[in-house]
């Protein structure tokens, strides 16, 4: 009988210091919250949209119930400047569930790691050191021939005799290009052969990513209810294991490098040789190292290959734009070349489109929650320390009381208006702002926008057979990142002379 009032008068004090806080603090409006569950039972799966349908009844700053946690979120572009700016130094801490605490070792790296010395010193190596303009420059040739890759690809699918006219899954060659950009520009590998065939690594490597994926997703109630964890004991071997398999292969690309270094005398441009010959004039220990490089992977696999998904949908359902940026192409580009990164500044349009797509569509729709590390005001409320904050960006975005016809696909309005997506003005936000703004914001861009010019210049697209344009099924899967939740299938018809189609590998 007396162990049953162990855990009885446990709940019996964290009920009362619940009740104490919310009348010590005047608390943002918001549903009910239940006992013990909070509001976890009334959350719809796509949680964005979710808040979105409670900030229309309880207005642009709501609090929502994890369980015990307190969750503010924010919905209009005055509020997520008082979180992004005004207050950005007291909100700039991480929540990091048990999962993300194991895969970061504590915030090791950059993504979860709370606001103080090493978050600076880190952020400060991505700025000063790997995302300058002058290495993104020095990457420009491994994006390209990625592009040209995913181009020739398409073509080889899309003209082969047995396919005519049959449907495409766009989704396949964008993962494609993400995939190998990506671990080309952390690893310096490309883990693909040019006819389609995987490495050793590359396997390796996409089977770290998919139980990373698997043991992240096992997240139980007690995630957010403590005294439930001891029902839950988190899979300690299981994140062991996955760690040491990480740091394994990491540590041999990593041995790698230092190898040809050794060797040639030069380090290249990637961020692996970057980070490994910085070490010693930042102090960065190997897993921090470790842990930005997978931040990298991470932060930079999943979104840019769902931003141009996106973008694709709406371009396939708008082909007014379509043919609009393509006459914008053929008229720059023409017929007898390829696009580069070069021409960018004389495709306006273009530029517009990607990022209408990315206003409409962020690919991170509530951003990473950051965490109140001191008591702080916000829209006349308190944010009691310890509380979570996330700002709805894809709310933000389609505020009728910020953008004109907000749920139009209308590239035209950032003719009409510059608005700057970098952190900048707060009525778009797809990479962030303040502190924590996505410091690979300008490579994530130049990947968008180069993708879409080359898949407009290089092919028309079209609805598949006996599917109209508005029938696309434009709604989200749950999750922190959004994917369609019907993955895009289209049809597509080359438009340039056949000799145009065809890679040119590149190595460096």
């Amino acid at each position: 009988m007396n162990i049953l009032l162990i855990p009885i008068s446990f709940i019996t004090l964290l009920l009362t210091y619940k009740i104490y806080q919310r009348l010590r603090f005047k608390l943002p409006p918001g549903p009910r919250p239940w006992p013990i569950v909070g509001n976890l039972y009334d959350i719809k799966p796509v949680r964005f949209r979710c808040f979105a349908e409670w900030a229309q009844a309880y207005g642009p700053i709501i609090s929502v119930w994890f369980g015990s946690t307190l969750n503010v979120i924010v919905s209009n572009t005055e509020l997520a400047k008082e979180v992004l700016k005004e207050n950005d130094q007291q909100l700039a801490d991480r929540h990091r569930s048990r999962s993300a605490a194991k895969f970061s070792r504590d915030g090791k790296d950059l993504i979860w790691a709370d606001y103080g010395p090493h978050y600076v010193k880190v952020r400060k190596v991505c700025t000063l050191e790997l995302f300058t303009p002058k290495r993104l420059e020095a990457l420009r040739p491994i994006r390209e021939d990625e592009v040209a890759a995913m181009v020739e690809s398409i073509f080889n699918d899309c003209t082969n005799p047995e396919n005519n006219g049959k449907t495409l899954l766009v989704k396949k060659y964008l993962g494609a290009v993400a995939f190998n950009n990506i671990t080309r520009l952390a690893f310096g590998k490309r883990f693909v052969s040019a006819e389609g065939i995987i490495d050793e690594q590359g396997l390796e490597f996409k089977a770290i990513v998919s139980n990373g994926l698997k043991l992240g997703a096992s997240l139980a109630m007690a995630e957010h209810i403590p005294w439930l964890r001891w029902m839950f004991p988190l899979e300690e071997d299981a994140f062991a294991k996955h760690g040491a398999r990480r740091d394994r292969l990491t540590r041999a690309i990593m041995d790698e490098h230092t190898l040809a270094r050794q060797t040639s005398g030069g380090a290249k441009q990637h961020f692996v040789d970057a980070l490994l010959t910085l070490q010693e004039k930042y102090d960065l220990s190997e897993d921090t190292i470790i842990g930005l490089l997978w931040d990298m992977i991470t932060a930079g696999m999943d979104t840019t290959a769902i931003s141009v998904e996106w973008a694709m949908a709406e371009l396939i359902k708008n082909p007014r734009v379509q043919q609009k940026a393509q006459e914008e192409l053929d008229s720059v580009v023409g017929f007898e070349r390829v696009m580069t990164e070069a021409d960018f500044s004389a495709l306006p349009y273009l530029q517009c489109v990607a990022k209408e797509a990315l206003r409409l569509h962020p690919p991170t729709p509530l951003m990473l929650p950051h965490r109140a590390n001191a008591n702080v005001k916000v829209g006349g409320y308190d944010i009691p320390k310890g509380s979570n904050v996330h700002v709805n960006v894809w709310a933000i975005a389609r505020d009728p009381a910020t953008w004109k016809n907000p749920l139009e696909f209308r590239p035209e309005r950032f003719l009409e208006e510059d608005v700057d997506m970098k952190g900048h003005d707060f009525r778009l936000l797809p990479f962030g702002a303040g502190r924590r703004v996505c410091p690979g914001a300008q490579l994530g861009i130049n990947l968008v926008t180069s993708m879409l010019g080359h898949l407009l210049h290089h092919f028309c697209w079209t609805p598949p057979e006996g599917v109209k344009p508005e029938e696309i099924d434009m709604s989200e899967n749950p999750g922190l990142v959004t994917y369609m939740r019907t993955p895009l299938q289209a049809v597509a018809t080359p438009r340039l002379p056949s000799h145009l189609y065809k890679r040119v590998a590149v190595d460096i």
